[in-house]
């Protein structure tokens, strides 16, 4: 496998945990509220979490996030900006709930699942490097 597979399948793989951290937001939020992650016909997850799914796609584009996926600042943080912002704003606009609370929550448990993990990704990386 060359340089370049190589860096697009880390990519991917990158940017899968990312989404798999964001549904999980969603479901969370779910269970919570409403006691039933899936929702009438199992739609309900896809409802609550397609906001943020879009946005998350967007804020790979803006950041560039395949240049340097587990960077913390560069990519973790432009993600999770545009994923809080554009995922409120297209609750908003779809007619869902944009409380206060719930921006506050959002933000802080996305920082912790877009932010958080890239952190601890990047502090194993330079432990492992170093022993």
């Amino acid at each position: 496998m060359d340089a370049v597979t190589s860096s697009r399948i880390h990519s991917a793989l990158v940017l899968l945990v990312d989404l798999v951290f964001v549904v999980v937001f969603a479901a969370i939020g779910r269970a919570t509220h409403d006691g039933d992650v899936l929702g009438p016909a199992g739609s309900g997850l896809a409802t609550t979490a397609w906001p943020f799914v879009v946005a998350l796609g967007l804020g790979w584009l803006i950041s560039r996030g395949w240049r340097a996926p587990l960077a913390p600042v560069r990519t973790g943080l432009i993600v999770w900006v545009v994923t809080v912002a554009v995922g409120m704003v297209l609750r908003a606009v779809s007619g869902q709930g944009v409380a206060v609370a719930f921006v506050i929550v959002a933000a802080i448990t996305l920082a912790l699942f877009l932010v958080g993990w890239r952190a601890i990704a990047r502090l194993a990386s330079r432990r492992r490097r170093a022993a």
